[in-house]
């Protein structure tokens, strides 16, 4: 009887335990923390190094990228993608809702800062949110370094992604040398020598 008793309270303790998880993630979620807490977290994970691009050359590198379209940076100012012609590109597609590219952006920008003063090697960080706004409150509240733009007029066949966040790297010759899907700590020695190296 007194076992009876105790797996009941065990099993009482145990629903009262993941209702306060709930409670909890379904708090961040309607607050909008929780891509905060998630980008914080992984953010964490990618400073061990544990999580570095692999930079086996890339399947598609036979195809031209495509340098058609325009982007609006956060001043309110037109970008032309082919103004980048000629030049090495690192580009980022992120969103403000999205966690994991929250976790790697800080580390982008400190590899930013590393090379910003190579020549002929340019960044460019795409927002994609729906609404201009959130890219731009994203990046207003933060003190990276890198330039970023919204796709305020879409994104050509070359940036189209299953997934974000998703980094390429165009070289001078307009071929993609580099691809990944998912999220990475790109402030790498290595990733830094295979930039300036293009």
């Amino acid at each position: 009887m007194e076992e009876k008793k105790e797996k009941k309270m065990d099993w009482k303790k145990e629903i009262k335990s993941w209702g306060l998880i709930f409670a909890f993630f379904a708090f961040l979620y309607f607050t909008g923390l929780l891509p905060v807490v998630q980008g914080a977290i992984q953010s964490v994970l990618l400073s061990t190094g544990l999580i570095k691009p692999k930079l086996e050359r890339v399947d598609l590198t036979n195809q031209n990228f495509d340098y058609s379209g325009q982007f609006m940076d956060f001043e309110g100012n037109r970008v032309n993608l082919s103004d980048y012609k000629g030049k090495t590109v690192f580009i980022n597609l992120w969103a403000s809702w999205c966690g994991p590219c929250r976790a790697e952006m800080p580390h982008i920008s400190e590899l930013y800062k590393s090379v910003q003063d190579q020549e002929n090697l340019e960044f460019l960080m795409i927002g994609l949110d729906n609404e201009f706004e959130k890219s731009k409150g994203l990046i207003e509240s933060k003190n990276w370094a890198f330039p970023a733009v919204h796709a305020s007029y879409g994104i050509n066949k070359s940036l189209q992604s299953q997934s974000i966040p998703t980094t390429l790297v165009v070289n001078p010759e307009g071929k993609i040398v580099f691809y990944q899907e998912g999220m990475s700590n790109f402030n790498t020695d290595e990733f830094r020598e295979f930039l300036i190296s293009q």
